[in-house]
């Protein structure tokens, strides 16, 4: 086993994607990361819960610019179903507070789940980061509020899918949904509107974005505080870009980008609100907008420099 002490580099900018374990928060690991890297910024692209595992993507440096696109995109789940018991968290770490001896047949779930794919309305959790007049909703339910008033919240769901029948009390799903979707709210309300009542377990994000399964590394990585290796699998900022159409720039252009300034882009054409990446040599500029032949920029990328 290859230990080491914490980087001495000044600047890491890119993201690292982590397969993440059950037992402890999504902030905590990001924490973890940017101390052993000496990162001077992070952030994640999606909050797991603690006892949710797979994909989470964390930007370092100048990638913390992209984290926004990331968030947007969509993202992949596998999830168990437990019919019977609802509960307060929506998931297996709650207390239950509603229970049923009713069990859905396949036949009914696969009908349900149709009023749960395309353009929904969807509920948070109460235990959630969502804020409430500044709050967290969690904070505020860990207090004992229990008359929290969260709103529905639309999402699209492209794909929800019953995988298998693990047995009488549970079925194995798969979801794919656009920002800002709750597993444990699918679960709960899919047991809500059969009236059998459920909650959401064994929940694993597969994909964020362009990102899957094959682009993390383990977290074992990062709590055994295996620099090296760490700083082997840090990818490209630009890797979370690739829905952005992309341009390449001269030297001299890449440093007006810099100073703020606006480039001509002759011969391109994109829709006038669509945002843009330019890159210079592969490294990536700026992103912003095309108008009238000219690229204005709206994020740029401190770190680069003169050549």
């Amino acid at each position: 086993m290859s230990v080491t002490r914490r980087s001495k580099r000044a600047e890491i900018n890119g993201w690292l994607i982590v397969d993440k374990k059950e037992g402890y928060t999504s902030t905590a690991l990001v924490n973890k990361i940017r101390w052993l890297l000496n990162a001077r910024k992070a952030g994640h692209a999606g909050t797991l819960d603690p006892d949710a595992t797979g994909i989470l993507a964390v930007a370092l440096g100048e990638a913390t610019k992209t984290i926004p696109y990331l968030t947007a995109a969509d993202k992949s789940y596998e999830f168990l179903i437990h019919f019977g018991t609802a509960t307060d968290t929506d998931d297996t770490s709650g207390s239950k507070i509603k229970t049923s001896k009713y069990r859905p047949t396949n036949e009914e779930l696969l009908k349900i789940l149709k009023c749960f794919r395309g353009m929904i309305k969807q509920v948070p959790p109460k235990y959630s980061a969502v804020k409430i007049n500044g709050d967290k909703a969690y904070k505020l339910s860990r207090s004992g509020v229990t008359d929290l008033n969260l709103e529905a919240r639309p999402l699209l769901v492209k794909k929800l899918d019953l995988i298998k029948r693990i047995d009488r009390d549970s079925v194995l799903m798969k979801m794919i949904c656009g920002k800002g979707g709750y597993v444990r709210s699918i679960a709960r309300d899919i047991g809500e509107q059969i009236g059998c009542f459920a909650h959401a377990g064994h929940i694993r994000r597969l994909s964020s974005g362009p990102f899957s399964l094959s682009d993390c590394i383990s977290d074992d990585l990062i709590f055994k505080e295996n620099v090296p290796k760490i700083l082997e699998n840090i990818l490209p900022i630009h890797s979370s870009l690739n829905n952005l159409a992309r341009f390449d720039c001269l030297i001299d252009d890449a440093n007006e980008i810099k100073n703020g300034k606006k480039i001509p882009i002759l011969g391109k054409t994109v829709g006038a609100e669509t945002e843009v990446l330019i890159c210079f040599n592969d490294e990536p500029i700026a992103i912003g907008k095309l108008n009238n032949n000219y690229f204005y920029p709206k994020k740029v990328f401190s770190f680069v420099t003169d050549r």
